[in-house]
């Protein structure tokens, strides 16, 4: 891919210290004349910046997750491999989900406006860094010029003709303090900043695909239960109903079972609505229709994902692309307080040209047409009202920001973490402790039933076990969802397919 070739370049060139040899050379390589010889190796005192030694803050979190009732505790393995190193196909295994996920990295517009991002701030820092080197352009004049006799020294009216050819330098700047280096490395870092941001999105992005996937899988399985109970509550009527016109039954009975199947039709309707609804979240996540081959039927059929192991020091949130595109903010705010501390020492600007120049445009190559200028100007701050002073406490003010706001992506890391890991601490017991209660309430109806059929109970007892038994079978859906998408947010919180 064209942008990481780059970035990988550009991260190392940016990280190596001794890096203004290479591009000193390249300028001397398709120098021109040698006016610029001196330019060149002014150029070469210009290899450092005025900008403050860069140390990262340290994590204002424990180094370690939280610990209590609520939370599961696990020993990490000597050959654990950190989420961010696990790519999401090898931990979305189901290969519906798998297709689902590649189309929404193919289509969803958040994630190209991300990458057009790049694409962005990529040029800006080029346009950035360009200043670093002359710009020298190609020239090439003709002036005609005719003179009335009462003006011209002669008294003889007269056409003065002038032609040129050169190559020129304008307003050049030797970066003597590092000033435009220091404007490059603050570019460089938003544009580093950028190309994390869009990792960043590309791993909500996997991740809220999952839990649209998943949880339209469960829709289904709610409405398929709605319809099996609605069907099974008018089959119970229509028994009442016989019953109570043969007599064997009482008006209450027959009342009771019609607010069952009335009841289970309105919650038939919300559920095919809200179907509805997933399916269009799901297709706007995706950026395209998704093919009914690739959607799920119910959530009883969905591979199990795979396992997370979470004993890993909270040091791996670093590697949150959310974290690193906060410290590269960070990094570039560092930069910016050198060129503002360069704005109070001298600018030295250079301008330059060099070609021909003749009166005929046939002598214009002859010997004795060549033709130069080199015009050196300094500029040096003597009383700006404080304007450079109030622009570096601003510099410095940014970089007290961006280290706070750091420090703050690193706790709320932490926290949605430790959240997480918090819900997967209980959620094993809730969907045992659920699933138990299923199978309570299934076999409590049954009994009921038989009990009124043999007139013991009555009917009033079949219906409390009837709404028991379908509520317990709705809850066993809702934390078997949950249980799966925890294991989603935790894959996402821990930074899971950063190294991608």
């Amino acid at each position: 891919m064209k942008s990481k070739s780059f970035l990988n370049t550009e991260t190392q060139r940016h990280r190596e210290k001794q890096k203004t040899g290479g591009e000193v050379k390249k300028f001397r390589r398709y120098s021109v004349a040698p006016l610029f010889c001196v330019s060149s190796m002014l150029l070469t005192l210009s290899g450092c910046t005025m900008a403050p030694s860069y140390t990262r803050p340290e994590a204002p979190v424990p180094a370690s997750w939280p610990t209590g009732p609520a939370y599961k505790a696990e020993a990490a393995k000597p050959d654990q491999k950190p989420v961010a190193d696990i790519p999401w196909r090898d931990f979305f295994v189901e290969p519906r989900l798998q297709k689902v996920i590649e189309l929404a990295l193919a289509n969803n517009r958040d994630l190209r406006v991300a990458i057009l991002n790049i694409d962005k701030t990529r040029a800006q820092y080029r346009i950035q860094r360009a200043d670093l080197l002359p710009t020298i352009n190609g020239t090439a004049g003709a002036t005609i010029q005719r003179t009335p006799a009462d003006l011209s020294s002669t008294g003889r009216s007269g056409t003065n003709e002038q032609y040129n050819v050169g190559l020129g330098v304008s307003s050049y700047e030797l970066d003597l303090f590092g000033r435009v280096r220091s404007l490059k490395d603050q570019a460089l870092e938003q544009y580093l900043a950028t190309e994390q941001a869009r990792r960043s999105v590309q791993i909500s992005l996997v991740a809220e695909v999952a839990n649209a996937w998943l949880t339209l899988a469960a829709d289904r399985e709610r409405l398929k239960l709605t319809q099996e109970t609605l069907k099974s509550q008018q089959e119970s009527f229509q028994l009442i109903q016989r019953r109570f016109e043969a007599g064997a039954s009482s008006q209450l009975d027959l009342r009771q079972a019609q607010t069952r199947v009335d009841a289970a039709r309105v919650d038939s309707a919300l559920f095919t609505a809200q179907l509805a609804q997933s399916q269009n979240a799901l297709q706007l996540l995706v950026g395209a229709p998704v093919p009914a081959e690739l959607q799920p039927s119910e959530l009883g059929t969905v591979t199990a994902l795979q396992e997370i192991p979470a004993g890993l020091p909270s040091d791996v949130l670093l590697a949150r692309p959310d974290i690193l595109a906060a410290e590269h903010r960070l990094m570039g705010a560092n930069a910016n307080i050198g060129a503002a501390r360069a704005a109070f020492f001298p600018r030295i600007g250079l301008s330059a040209s060099f070609g021909t120049a003749s009166a005929k445009l046939t002598d214009l190559f002859q010997p004795g047409s060549a033709a130069w200028s080199f015009v050196p100007q300094i500029s040096v701050p003597l009383f700006d009202t404080g304007r450079n002073i109030a622009g570096l406490d601003v510099s410095k003010a940014d970089r007290d920001i961006a280290v706070a706001q750091y420090e703050k992506t690193i706790q709320t890391a932490f926290r949605e973490v430790a959240d997480t890991l918090a819900s997967r601490g209980t959620l094993g017991d809730q969907l045992a402790a659920q699933q138990s209660l299923s199978e309570a309430t299934a076999d409590s109806y049954r009994l009921s039933e038989a009990r009124y059929n043999n007139g013991v109970d009555s009917y009033l007892v079949v219906l409390d076990s009837q709404r028991s038994t379908y509520s317990a079978q709705q809850g066993l859906i809702s934390v078997r969802l949950a249980h799966l998408a925890n294991q989603v947010t935790l894959y996402k919180v821990l930074g899971g397919g950063a190294g991608e």
